[in-house]
């Protein structure tokens, strides 16, 4: 196969998690793989300890909670010369036990930040990139959760809060310290994920709206079911990450391996059955042999079209692009 035919795709957070399995499920079906992460020497031994092969993939340096670092990603990407067919917004911080707010270099919430308004900015930045594949199935996927859809039996769990962006009052206020929710309500660590997450959600539903029928772009969210050893939970209590797993892998039954979930991963990006636009891939909450994933329903306001417009207008202002 020559160099020029491989198709080549972005995962942002690839060097452990999901994003790593991600990354060596995809380079298994022969494409090559820019593992876009902070910490590149993680990433490369990461991608040794699961025995991707060399040549399949690139390190590349990104911060996702600094907005300077986004641009400059980009600009490392295309001076690479490669192709973009997939760009999975896979990375994510989850600080739960943060009684007060961590900020970025730009002065947001830095859950917010990362989850939402860096990979916004990528999303928009590379979609230019993702217009000029040859590629007959250009995808764009965004990694979402159940705990962000209250339609989901995980997502009607109120602990600490459901997810609730309001109407958008901190980001209409420039979401600068002190505010630190996109609601403009006082700040909880685990809502902000949540909420985080919830702007995934409708960034893909955006997206979709805007550019799927003048691209082509397959634009989606996914939930793999819930992987509950991954080191997403790395800041929760030692406790919980011991009860956790094996409460999902013995009373739920909604266990997912980090493996798994990164070959569903590859499956939503590369395989013709994911080739409808617009939609929550899911394979819900409980696990059986040979699952399928279908098309989950979102909630009432990961379903807000409006919602998803004026979040769309004020994420453009807060990052640089409006």
């Amino acid at each position: 196969m020559e160099q020029q035919q491989i198709p080549t795709a972005i995962i942002t957070g690839a060097s452990s998690g999901v994003g790593l399995y991600g990354a060596k499920a995809l380079a298994q079906k022969g494409w090559h793989v820019i593992m876009a992460c902070r910490n590149l020497e993680k990433a490369e031994n990461a991608a040794q300890s699961v025995g991707m092969a060399p040549g399949s993939y690139t390190v590349m340096p990104l911060d996702l909670a600094s907005l300077e670092s986004v641009r400059k990603f980009v600009t490392r990407f295309r001076e690479t010369g490669k192709r973009l067919d997939a760009l999975v917004c896979n990375a994510a911080v989850y600080l739960p036990l943060e009684k007060e707010p961590q900020y970025s270099p730009d002065g947001y919430e830095i859950s917010v930040a990362t989850n939402h308004l860096g990979h916004f900015l990528l999303c928009n930045l590379m979609l230019e990139d993702l217009k000029h594949s040859p590629a007959p199935e250009k995808r764009l996927i965004i990694l979402g959760t159940v705990t962000a859809n209250k339609e989901e039996l995980g997502g009607k769990i109120p602990i600490p809060a459901p997810p609730d962006l309001g109407n958008l009052e901190g980001f209409e206020q420039g979401f600068k310290a002190p505010i630190t929710m996109i609601n403009g309500k006082p700040f909880k660590s685990g809502k902000a994920y949540k909420d985080s997450k919830l702007c995934n959600m409708l960034t893909t539903r955006e997206l979709h709206r805007r550019f799927h029928d003048a691209t082509d772009i397959v634009f989606n969210s996914f939930y793999p079911g819930c992987v509950a050893d991954t080191p997403l939970f790395r800041n929760h209590f030692k406790l919980f990450r011991t009860i956790f797993p094996w409460f999902q892998k013995n009373i739920t039954g909604g266990y997912v391996s980090q493996e798994l979930a990164g070959e569903r991963l590859a499956m939503v990006v590369a395989d013709p059955d994911f080739k409808q636009s617009g939609v929550h891939w899911s394979w819900g909450n409980r696990q059986k042999q040979g699952r399928k994933a279908f098309v989950q329903k979102l909630s009432a306001e990961g379903s807000d079209d409006a919602k998803a417009r004026r979040m769309w207008e004020l994420s453009e202002k807060l990052v640089g692009l409006a």
